[in-house]
């Protein structure tokens, strides 16, 4: 017979399982948003070293799979691809928009909508 403590460590592991694929699984909180700043030809060109770029993804959450991230930097180096070189990435993160303007820095997601016309949801 299973003991009551047991039951009940067997029930909090289940559940916390459950939470976790749960988690795993659910939509991140702006995909649809980052989706969109795709579809409107936004860039945003980043280093893998980049602390600000690691921001600029964090801002998004999970959602950040979905942003039109472009990696600039070469493995194991501080050299810049030849595609970032070409359209004269500078500093990091930048941002392309398709109007042809460029920003640097971090973007707040308010600023993104406001530059796009992209909706936050």
């Amino acid at each position: 017979m299973i003991s009551k403590t047991a039951f009940i460590s067997w029930g909090i592991i289940v559940l916390m399982i459950s939470l976790l694929i749960y988690n795993h699984y659910r939509p991140g909180q702006y995909d649809d948003f980052a989706k969109c700043l795709d579809e409107k030809n936004a860039l945003f060109y980043g280093a893998i070293w980049c602390p600000a770029c690691k921001q600029q993804k964090e801002l998004f959450g999970k959602s950040s799979q979905y942003l039109p991230y472009i990696e600039c930097a070469i493995p194991g180096s501080q050299k810049l691809i030849d595609a970032c070189e070409k359209v004269g990435i500078k500093a990091f993160p930048t941002w392309f928009f398709d109007d042809g303007t460029k920003q640097e820095g971090v973007l707040t997601v308010n600023y993104l909508a406001q530059k796009t016309g992209c909706e936050i949801k």
